[in-house]
């Protein structure tokens, strides 16, 4: 009898051994990428998901992702919200309610990502936007997350650089007027460089539309009023545009840009007049070491060309995520249950040593981090000139 119970008892641990194996297997971990893979920047929607299924099918191949014990395999949706504020709002809302996903990893540009994490906060789902630095994405909204340091703190890294590097006190800027991102960067500008320079030091403060092509009116302006340089808070696309633009009419200053210069399309857009233009960004591709080297290689060897900070950005953005579910040791079967545990660990990271460097979120889920500041080669790479972080500032 002893033998017969010994034998049922260990047949039953084998069935619940089995069950187990059996009910990680049928579980995928899913993510949702509201992304701008067509409209005005489709390449950073390439950018973030090359970068995160390269992650993905790395992960996937050692048999997924282990949490307590037992492997998970990824299931990443991806979903265009075509540089869009109100389709980043659908496309967000569709893969929450019809996919039920775990979290959210973008959307990427803060034109998108401010109104899509309204909705992610709403509905109580994680996500974390790889490369918006606009304030509002983040803002009283605790189930929303970022990888990138914020305008306020990148303006004055802008600021001071240029002062530094082209010794002048008077400023031009030009902004997309509708582009959160655009905006607010060069009202954080304004406000920074008038705090070195005083009241009257930006001589130019021009705006254009979000489908303008032709900035001969604006240009002519900011060269009437014989600027010391031009800073750019724009997207690559409309950066490709204006700079040409500008020399063709006889602007010899230098310009300076901000995160959003960083697409690896800039050089093969602008080509010779964006060389030897200097831009903040969030980490630098040339001379880099140890796992940023070992991401860009292995990137680069897969896609054929350099990763930009975007693709950065988002494999950091999705290692957080995946951090966050692996160090929960459990899965829930509830999906708002899941959901719930993400954010909670998400909230409570002490440092994450990412690609772009360490990090650590503040109470409104926004990333303490360091800036860089890049040249741009005559060879088109995008070269490290310095480091500035919080703590020094």
């Amino acid at each position: 009898m002893r033998l017969r119970i010994l034998s049922l008892a260990c047949g039953t641990l084998l069935l619940l051994g089995a069950a187990t194996l059996a009910a990680a297997a049928d579980t995928v971990i899913k993510i949702g990428f509201p992304i701008p893979l067509t409209g005005e920047i489709p390449k950073v929607g390439e950018s973030t998901k090359y970068a995160a299924e390269m992650l993905k099918e790395e992960i996937n191949a050692k048999g997924g992702l282990d949490v307590g014990g037992d492997l998970y395999k990824l299931d990443f949706i991806y979903e265009d919200n075509e540089s869009k504020p109100e389709s980043a709002v659908n496309v967000t809302l569709k893969l929450i309610e019809r996919d039920q996903v775990w979290a959210l990893v973008g959307p990427q540009s803060s034109r998108q990502a401010v109104p899509a994490g309204a909705t992610a906060d709403e509905n109580r789902t994680p996500m974390i936007t790889p490369w918006s630095t606009n304030p509002e994405a983040t803002k009283d909204r605790p189930w929303v997350f970022r990888a990138a340091f914020l305008d306020p703190f990148q303006a004055p890294v802008v600021a001071d650089f240029a002062t530094k590097t082209f010794k002048g006190t008077k400023a031009a800027v030009l902004f997309e007027i509708s582009n959160d991102y655009s905006k607010g960067l060069a009202d954080n500008f304004k406000d920074a460089w008038e705090k070195l320079h005083g009241p009257g030091s930006i001589v130019a403060f021009e705006s254009h539309g979000p489908k303008d092509q032709d900035f001969s009116a604006q240009l002519t302006k900011i060269i009437a009023a014989k600027p010391d340089f031009l800073f750019l808070p724009e997207n690559y696309s409309f950066v490709a545009l204006i700079i040409p633009q500008a020399r063709d009419l006889g602007f010899d200053k230098p310009f300076m840009g901000s995160d959003a210069w960083g697409s690896a399309e800039l050089m093969s857009l602008c080509k010779d007049p964006c060389k030897g233009q200097y831009f903040s960004t969030h980490y630098a591709a040339a001379g880099a070491t140890g796992a940023t080297k070992a991401f860009i290689d292995k990137y680069k060897a897969k896609y054929g060309y350099v990763p930009d900070d975007v693709a950065a950005l988002t494999w950091d953005a999705v290692n957080i995520v995946l951090w966050a579910i692996r160090t929960g040791d459990r899965i829930e079967p509830d999906v708002k249950k899941m959901r719930t545990l993400i954010r909670d660990r998400m909230a409570s990271m002490q440092n994450f040593d990412g690609i772009t460097g360490s990090m650590r979120f503040d109470a409104q889920g926004d990333p303490i981090k360091c800036a860089v500041v890049v040249k741009i080669a005559d060879d088109g790479q995008f070269s490290f000139v310095e480091s500035v972080c919080p703590d020094k500032k």
